[in-house]
């Protein structure tokens, strides 16, 4: 596979129009229609790595759900790695600060409580993988364990990450909120925040224990590199791809997150 910066970009119409992998199971982890978790197990009695997995869509669910990550997560379940996919409420569903964030810590924290009984390992290591604001909410995730104990945003038992790799994310909230020209723009990130900077902005919050991986492509005009530069942590990135490519199957850029993934697992990838 070579990068050729004259390729036309991969649309959303493109993604959307191919064959679409299907879940396993889907999970509740409360009582709005929006808080599930869709499970996807490899084939085999396990039990199996897994990873925590977080879409897009602007922080808003009319824009996406959580079936915009389906192509990779049944290409991760083809590789033999499991994936926990979580929904939650968008700030257009009961969701901003702080429902989208106590929506995908509850859905995480099940992960650990959970996971063994659909043939997942839920101990180290434990890998968080999230797509453009689900590049922010993996970040969080990541850094939630540094907020104060008894902060409702923190739980009594949060998820220890330890590999977090934003797709395209948009790591940076404070800076979001006064981009209006920006992909999501800057109202849903307001409504992110409310102001709560240092326990919802990942630059903000005490780095955590986990290592962090931004995956950003040149070509991409919603979360371009120079926002992943700003963030500051180790950043891949790959020329000629967009902001769709980050989440197909079949892109440089998946291949490279793909075999981060399988090498954090111990795992090979067979189709390098």
């Amino acid at each position: 596979m070579t990068a050729d910066v004259g390729k036309p970009l991969m649309t959303w119409k493109d993604l959307l129009s191919r064959p679409k992998p299907m879940p396993d199971a889907t999970v509740r982890y409360g009582a709005d229609a929006l808080q599930v978790v869709d499970v996807w197990k490899p084939a085999g009695t396990g039990p199996h790595p897994a990873v925590v997995m977080i879409h897009g869509g602007c922080w808003q669910t009319g824009i996406a759900e959580r079936d915009i990550m389906n192509w990779i997560a049944g290409d991760l379940r083809s590789h033999g790695v499991g994936v926990w996919n979580i929904e939650y409420r968008g700030v257009d569903r009961g969701g901003g600060y702080p429902g989208t964030y106590l929506d995908v810590a509850a859905a995480a924290d099940l992960f650990a409580l959970r996971g063994r009984e659909y043939g997942f390992k839920t101990g180290a290591p434990v890998v968080v993988i999230g797509h453009s604001a689900g590049g922010h909410l993996t970040l969080w995730l990541a850094r939630r364990w540094g907020l104060a104990k008894g902060d409702a945003l923190r739980g009594d038992r949060p998820l220890k990450v330890d590999l977090a790799i934003s797709q395209g994310g948009l790591p940076d909230l404070r800076a979001q909120t006064t981009l209006p020209d920006h992909g999501c723009g800057a109202e849903a990130a307001v409504q992110m925040a409310r102001g709560e900077f240092a326990r919802t902005s990942p630059p903000e919050m005490p780095k955590g224990r986990a290592r962090e991986l931004q995956f950003n492509n040149a070509r991409d005009s919603i979360a371009p590199p120079s926002f992943g530069a700003a963030y500051g942590a180790e950043m891949v990135t790959t020329a000629g791809e967009g902001h769709a490519e980050l989440i197909a199957p079949d892109t440089i850029s998946w291949a490279k997150q793909r075999a981060v993934i399988l090498k954090a697992f111990g795992l090979k990838d067979a189709k390098k």
